[in-house]
């Protein structure tokens, strides 16, 4: 996964030693989306910084320690050597360099500008710039704006993005910590780096200064080609650096670490180009999205959450999303290694690639479609029953292995010990490197199982034993499939063992959940679904609609007529505004029936009172009819009653970054309690809602409990995908839309309350 950094090299430089190249020469992820796809308006500014030939220190200093002294430092440790200006009028030669007072004094204009000045400064430095033709900037400072203790501050972010947006400047930052680009050999950062920087697979973008760091400098022994420090984005957002690490051969493996979604145009593109590549995109999130501004006056809005726009992205595309920083480590170090398990039948195509630290296997094959899960080989009782309780918790499956496997691990196992997987094969024999390396290599060759773990603690052995990572090295020569160890404390695993076993191309997981957690998504990535076409817009169908949707407000015959239009199937329906008209359209749809008030700007119609049900008889119904018009106004609807089911909520809430998204979860009551929701970006297929229902926690309901019989899911999807129908041809006319409840049983999918709200 390491290397040495690269030599001095041109624009667009070819792989660097360490950074294996999987795809055909010239062959990048972008081109992979067609000559249509759109280089974008960022591409050659950031070109000019990230692959800089020239670059001015504007603050460069040689006190020691100070950020001065570390930026010229670090520009000088670059194996790309770019022209270097130091710029400060205090000095007038820094570190063997001619010092200039100015910018305004350099020799030529340069690609890239690193500002290490104070922010009171920082306006005037970077007018200089944009003024000279300076094609990119680095700003490490936070560009605070405190106009009281310092009146050049005020509006500061904004002059600053101005600036350079109208200058065609790329900028990185402010509150950044720069970036270093190992696959061209430069690195504009203002901090202490490793020297050389690990070379590798691993393209990491990230809003976090603090984590740039940390997985720099990590003993893990990831590689990257490109790892920048974003900051605040003033100009210049994540996607473009992430659409450039996809544009280098060498990326694949893509870490983005963020806080919010700026140009989700160009982010969508970036996450299409990678999933068409098979470049797995591993992503951390922080803070609140951009769906928390939601509309929440429908309950699917509400239902969506802040974290909405993630989920749907990540559905979408098939991103890898993590909770926390171990499970991330562990599972950009379990792709960048570059086995993979094999792609199932209808997947996604993916051809494994292997990187030059992954040993060649000597015998084995390729996993075959047929694998379902993990094999993991253990040391010990205990731990072996809490990894299987962990990985059920975690929805991790273990193989189910064949009678010829464990023929083959009997056959090297103790006398006692059960031949299964997960397996403990700890017996206190002197032969236990061979045992663990034949267990490991029989559960390889399962064909159900998709990669193999030692699941060990990976101590410092004091006696100097290290039959672990032999075993697992001559293992991991014996087969194709992913082989790791998972290990259960970090803080317990022996570094210099972890570095042996990771040079040898052999990951080492570091706890027990961040580990399964990794080994999932590393089975979900194989298994994740091609993307398929959008169907066609219904031209007539949307343009009536919009019409109808464009005379105000829809009544719930109006709403019920659009649900049907589309598919999706409604209870009956009329509307009465007298005691007369509503036992008339009782006696039409027949008892027993359901009263709502129908009056406008009533939302929620359980929470005003405004829903009477199992109204059986015209006496029930003239009662019922008389208090909802004394409380709530004349407007009725008159319902047929729906059969029994579970209900669900289904809808539309609008995202100001990304448009409609389509949203299912616990319906009636349960919206309000459970916060039980799934989101995806439209189009939505009838597999994908298939899924969205699988992460409800109430899908069990609908699979019948206590005698009942189960509902219709098939219709239950189909409900979903014309909802997406709805989101991709109305999207434009709604803020929100509610389907609540929809009720789900075993004749089908019925809606009994819609609520829109226009934009």
């Amino acid at each position: 996964m390491t290397g040495e950094t690269p030599a001095p090299a041109k624009r667009m430089a070819p792989p660097a030693p360490g950074i294996p190249a999987p795809r055909p020469a010239g062959r990048d992820a972008l081109s992979l989306l067609g000559p249509g796809h759109d280089p974008g308006t960022y591409r050659p500014a950031l070109l000019a910084m990230l692959e800089a030939r020239s670059v001015a220190l504007v603050g460069a200093s040689s006190r020691p320690g100070s950020l001065g002294e570390r930026m010229v430092a670090e520009v000088s440790r670059s194996p790309a050597a770019p022209r270097i200006y130091p710029v400060n009028p205090r000095y007038r030669q820094i570190a063997g360099l001619t010092c200039h007072p100015s910018l305004a004094d350099l020799p030529e204009t340069v690609d890239l500008v690193l500002f290490g000045v104070p922010d009171s400064a920082l306006a005037e430095q970077l007018s200089l710039a944009a003024r000279r033709g300076d094609r990119s900037a680095v700003i490490f400072g936070g560009a605070y704006e405190i106009p009281d203790a310092a009146p050049d501050t005020a509006g500061l972010r904004a002059r600053l993005a101005s600036t350079a947006s109208a200058a065609g400047m790329a900028l990185c930052g402010a509150g950044c910590m720069g970036f270093v680009n190992v696959a061209y050999g430069l690195r504009a950062v203002g901090y202490v780096e490793p020297d050389p920087l690990p070379a590798g697979p691993v393209a990491l973008i990230t809003h976090s200064g603090s984590v740039f760091s940390a997985l720099l400098r990590s003993r893990r022994e990831l590689g990257y080609t490109l790892v920048v420090s974003s900051g605040q984005e003033l100009v210049t957002p994540a996607a473009a650096y992430a659409r450039y690490a996809l544009s280098l051969p060498q990326t694949r493996v893509l870490g983005l670490v963020l806080e919010a979604i700026r140009d989700p145009a160009l982010l969508q593109q970036v996450l299409a180009a990678a999933s068409a590549a098979d470049i797995p995109v591993v992503l951390l999130t922080a803070g609140s999205s951009a769906a928390g501004r939601a509309m929440v006056a429908a309950h699917s809005g509400a239902l969506a959450g802040q974290d909405a726009s993630w989920e749907a992205l990540a559905g979408a595309y098939g991103v890898h999303r993590v909770s926390d920083f171990a499970e991330m480590a562990d599972t950009l170090e379990l792709f960048a290694i570059g086995r993979r398990p094999a792609a199932a039948a209808g997947t996604a195509t993916a051809t494994p690639a292997t990187g030059t630290a992954t040993p060649a296997p000597a015998t084995g094959t390729a996993t075959p479609a047929a694998a379902t899960g993990i094999a993991t080989v253990h040391d010990s009782g205990l731990e072996r029953a809490h990894t299987a309780d962990l990985a059920h918790e975690l929805g991790v499956p273990f193989a189910a292995i064949s009678d010829a496997t464990r023929k083959r691990l009997t056959a090297v196992l103790d006398p006692g010990l059960e031949a299964a997987n997960p397996l403990d094969m700890w017996g206190g024999s002197r032969d236990a490197e061979h045992q663990l390396t034949e267990s490991l290599a029989a559960l390889a060759d399962d064909p159900a199982v998709a990669a193999v773990a030692l699941a060990v603690d990976l101590l410092t052995e004091f006696d100097g034993d290290r039959s672990y990572s032999l075993a697992a090295s001559a293992a991991a020569r014996r087969t194709a499939k992913p082989l790791v160890v998972l290990a259960s404390i970090a803080a317990a695993v022996d570094p210099a063992e972890a570095t042996w076993l990771r040079r040898a191309g052999i990951p080492v997981l570091e706890s027990t959940r961040s580990g399964l957690l990794a080994l999932r998504h590393l089975l979900d990535h194989a298994a994740r679904p091609a993307r398929t076409d959008a169907p066609r817009i219904d031209a007539a169908r949307r343009d009536h609609w919009a019409r109808v949707l464009a005379q105000g407000e829809p009544d719930g015959t109006t709403l019920f007529g659009l649900l049907q239009a589309y598919g999706i199937r409604a209870t009956r329906a009329c509307p009465a505004g007298t005691a007369g008209g509503a036992l008339a359209a009782a006696a039409e749809i027949g008892y027993p029936v359901v009263l709502k008030t129908a009056e406008p700007g009533i939302a929620h119609k359980s929470d005003a009172g405004g829903v009477v049900l199992g109204i059986g008889d015209p006496a029930a119904l003239a009662a019922a009819y008389a208090g909802l018009a004394s409380r709530l106004g004349p407007r009725v609807l008159v319902c047929e009653t729906a059969g029994p089911g579970t209900e669900l909520a289904l809808g539309i809430t609008r995202d100001p970054d990304l448009g409609p998204l389509v949203v299912l979860g616990a319906g009636g009551l349960l919206v309000e309690f459970l916060a039980d929701r799934a989101v995806a970006l439209p189009p939505v297929d009838a597999p994908q809602a298939l899924r969205m229902l699988g992460r409800l926690r109430v899908a069990g309901l609908l699979a019948g409990v206590r005698g009942q019989p189960p509902a219709d899911t098939a219709a239950v999807a189909g409900a979903v995908v014309a909802v997406s129908a709805i989101a991709r041809e109305l999207g434009d006319e709604l803020e929100a839309l509610d389907i609540n409840p929809l009720i789900c049983g075993p004749a089908g999918a019925v809606a009994v309350d819609a609520l829109a709200v226009r934009r």
